[in-house]
């Protein structure tokens, strides 16, 4: 299998590779850690998820699962060698920046995802007809939102995870996404507390969005 980290900053913050499953959609899967993956794993079926990949070893990374959580959506465990990983990084351009869920069920998620991960409910925000934008936060920090999936959104018509990354700067950001074949879907347009966002397709259509200053 050709697997390729990638890098920001000096720090490893993704990977790249070609499934070998037939008809398997090109797509970004967020990780999230955990000390005990077998266990996570577990307690993820435990609680009427569906873990797709057994546990297993990636030589020199950590061990690895692959899991849906109730309502469907797809993510990754990860049990790192390295507690010391710095993939997550709202204040470094290029690191993941935060985390955002399309979901049939946002209070069943919501309470899903703290049970497994100890994450809390934060601040609510109103999105008229859209319903409810929940934040989330870990160790004080909000690192993510959920809401209700929608026919008029962008994306799968199933519950997925979205990935945003820090970016220097949206307006150049859009312009290198364009130039190198790929294609804005929604934005930029600016959320609370100053930043902007875009949401974007790459060449092979994997969505991905991307969060910084305009």
């Amino acid at each position: 299998m050709d697997y390729r980290l990638a890098s920001a900053g000096g720090d490893m913050v993704a990977g790249l590779w070609v499934p070998d499953q037939p008809g398997m959609p090109t797509f970004w899967m967020v990780y999230f850690t955990t000390n005990d993956c077998d266990a996570a794993a577990k307690a993820i079926a435990k609680a009427g998820g569906t873990v797709h990949k057994q546990p297993a070893d990636i030589p020199g990374t950590g061990r690895f699962a692959v899991v849906t959580d109730p309502q469907g959506a797809v993510f990754g465990l990860l049990q790192p060698l390295d507690a010391k990983g710095n993939a997550f990084d709202q204040k470094q351009q290029g690191h993941g920046n935060w985390h955002e869920l399309m979901t049939t069920d946002p209070k069943a998620a919501m309470a899903f995802y703290g049970r497994q991960f100890g994450w809390k409910a934060s601040t609510s925000m109103d999105m008229g007809e859209m319903g409810s934008y929940d934040l989330f936060g870990h160790n004080g920090t909000d690192i993510g939102g959920m809401m209700r999936l929608s026919p008029n959104m962008p994306g799968p018509q199933m519950p997925f995870w979205l990935p945003y990354f820090g970016a220097d700067g949206i307006d150049a950001a859009v312009a290198r996404i364009t130039k190198a074949g790929g294609k804005v879907v929604n934005g930029p347009h600016d959320v609370p507390g100053g930043a902007f966002i875009v949401v974007a397709t790459d060449p092979q259509g994997a969505m991905f969005a991307l969060v910084g200053p305009k």
